[in-house]
């Protein structure tokens, strides 16, 4: 992806941190079924690999699976937190008008070699590992023993596994670094406005040297 360098972002440890804090992400691929995207969750093992490894699966009826066992190269995108801004928030606008709106983002992009997976311990071992993950903080929890086994054996037939060791990885963080300080300062006060931008207005503030409030 396009990459300015003050907006790459290349420790591991934060691009980790994205990916399972925005786990849902779309598996691109180009194979003989053309460009093929698909939104899935994924599990992230941080240890399996040196940059990691991502595992998921998907229904037997999706194509995509296909296209990866014939070897179609395969990328993911994860998409963190994004936010218009407006050119209102600079101060640089009062100064000169010189300003045009943009959108900050974060994001990471990971490509590796794939391998399609068919074996029932390894997609409920898959299924355990993510469910485990998003059913860990309720109150009570989900697991998979609190469904029939023999539904879960039926539920098993219909997905195919996917195991990607990452071997590329980037992180952009557009979080308005390149703006000066003053119109940074425009940004995180605005953006702390809207409840819903909590996120992006802490990553503005920890990029742009603002400190915490």
């Amino acid at each position: 992806m396009y990459q300015p360098p003050h907006f790459r972002e290349d420790d591991l440890g934060v691009q980790h941190a994205l990916m399972r804090a925005h786990p849902l992400g779309l598996l691109i691929t180009a194979g003989a079924s053309g460009l093929i995207a698909n939104s899935l969750p994924f599990h992230l093992d941080a240890d399996a690999s040196e940059k990691g490894t991502l595992r998921l699966h998907l229904a037997r009826a999706n194509e995509q699976w296909r296209d990866i066992a014939a070897g179609a190269p395969v990328l993911v995108v994860f998409q963190g937190a994004n936010s218009y801004v407006t050119p209102s928030w600079y101060r640089t606008k009062a100064e000169t008008g010189k300003v045009v709106p943009t959108w900050n983002y974060a994001i990471v992009q990971a490509r590796g070699p794939a391998r399609v997976i068919e074996d029932s311990g390894w997609l409920l071992s898959q299924i355990n590992a993510i469910t485990g993950e998003h059913e860990g903080q309720r109150e009570k929890p989900w697991s998979i023993g609190d469904a029939p086994d023999d539904f879960i054996r039926s539920q098993l037939k219909g997905i195919i596994g996917i195991e990607i060791e990452i071997t590329e990885i980037e992180g952009k963080w557009k979080v308005s670094q390149n703006r000066p300080i003053a119109d940074r300062e425009g940004v995180a006060k605005g953006l702390g406005e809207m409840a819903e931008q909590a996120e992006m207005q802490e990553l503005v503030r920890r990029y742009g040297g603002l400190g915490t409030e």
